[in-house]
């Protein structure tokens, strides 16, 4: 028996905007994706807010869902469309990952469920992940023979449809993605008719801006499925009032800065080490103290800036990241003095504020890119950033951003450090 033809759809733009609602699957992309909006937002760490949700803003929830199996993952993504539902509906959007980590066949299909079609565009041109003919690459590079999965139990896919086995997809080259507007809706209504979903390739954030506003122009229907790049593209394309001027910082040179490191790059080497340049007290971790409970932590100083890391000098482990995640986010919550935070990799966020009860963050702004400052509702200041993201200056800028005193002291080290003329 043929399959029914899927809805009618309009190329005519919506007369009024909807909300949006996304979904991310941890919780540093979550928080990238607030900032991407750009306009009024809610970041909720309870997938029970998508129930009853006004539709004065926009809503980010983070499902938490990267570390679960996958038939858990695809649940937790349809009990959230459920509780999405509303009239009129909200714009969806699914946040996953640029390097296609996480559950993310499982939960793209759970995603599929009563969409026209899914636009599957992955690319993140900010941090140079760029797609084309439905590869991802990083730096030019195509994932596959990159070592981006080193920590990830399986090898990285060849492709988008061979990361999304069991959605039938069909590419979308960058000429068409390039072409007349009315050529690319044509093509992305050729697609969903044939009962697939278009992955358009991108290298440009003009690429992702073509992709978004062809959506927006064929209805809900056609959900997106991104990363932040797409998410950014889709907040360009919204005329949204803009967010409120986030409050002046108030002195918090007195309020220890924790930073908690959760990420196994190798580049967070260079990063912790620009911070104990400036006097920041560094404590290694070793992870099966970590995974076993017995570390305690050395008394604080106050006020203090100190880093924990786990010490991955015996290299990555596969499979163990969210039990250690886990470990480290509850230590953390233990450090005295009611710390700013700055989390670095989406499950050692979500973690550690699940650890201190925290349930919503109030996004203020982006310290450089993916680096999200947020205020927690009693006051509190956490930065989230995904692991992978940042140059070697990336958690000294974040200091200096939550601490301005520190300018002064990275501009001697930056002097001491000057070589000498030729």
């Amino acid at each position: 028996m043929a399959s029914p033809p899927p809805p009618p759809v309009s190329s005519a733009p919506p007369a009024v905007l909807p909300y949006v609602v996304a979904l991310a699957d941890d919780l540093s992309g979550a928080a990238e994706t607030a900032r991407a909006l750009g306009g009024p937002v809610r970041l909720s760490l309870d997938a029970a807010d998508m129930a009853g949700t006004a539709a004065a803003h926009d809503l980010v929830v983070d499902l938490d869902t990267r570390h679960l199996p996958p038939a858990d993952a695809a649940h937790a993504v349809r009990t959230a469309l459920r509780a999405a539902r509303a009239d009129p509906p909200p714009l969806l959007y699914k946040k996953v990952d640029s390097q296609l980590r996480g559950r993310l066949a499982a939960e793209a299909a759970a995603y599929a469920e009563g969409a026209v079609a899914v636009v599957v565009a992955p690319a993140l041109p900010a941090a140079r992940r760029t797609v084309i003919g439905g590869v991802v690459h990083m730096n030019g590079v195509p994932l596959h023979h990159t070592d981006s999965w080193r920590a990830e139990r399986a090898s990285a896919p060849r492709s988008l449809p061979e990361a999304l086995s069991g959605l039938p997809i069909r590419t979308i080259p960058l000429d068409v993605v390039r072409s007349a507007p009315a050529a690319l809706d044509a093509e992305f209504r050729r697609i969903a008719a044939s009962g697939a979903h278009p992955a358009p390739d991108a290298e440009t954030d003009a690429d992702l801006d073509a992709v978004a506003a062809a959506a927006l122009r064929l209805g809900p229907g056609f959900r997106l499925l991104g990363s932040g790049g797409l998410a950014a593209a889709l907040g360009r394309a919204l005329p949204r009032p803009a967010a409120a001027a986030p409050p002046p910082m108030l002195d918090r040179d007195h309020t220890p800065l924790l930073f908690v490191v959760g990420t196994a790059e190798p580049g967070a080497v260079a990063q912790i080490a620009r911070l104990t340049v400036l006097g920041a007290r560094h404590v290694p971790l070793d992870p099966a103290d970590v995974a076993a409970g017995t570390v305690r932590l050395p008394p604080a100083a106050a006020p203090s800036l100190t880093v924990l890391s786990i010490d991955g000098s015996a290299g990555p482990r596969p499979g163990a990241g969210r039990a250690l995640s886990t470990a480290l986010g509850a230590l953390a919550a233990t450090y005295p003095g009611r710390p700013d935070l700055v989390l670095t990799g989406g499950e050692t966020a979500r973690t550690t504020l699940d650890a201190l009860g925290i349930r919503e963050l109030a996004p203020l702004g982006e310290i450089h890119h993916g680096a999200v400052h947020s205020r927690t509702p009693d006051g509190r200041h956490v930065v989230t950033r995904p692991g992978s993201y940042g140059g070697e200056d990336s958690l000294l800028r974040i200091a200096v951003a939550l601490r301005p005193r520190l300018a002064a002291s990275t501009a001697a080290t930056r002097t001491c450090h000057r070589p000498p003329p030729a």
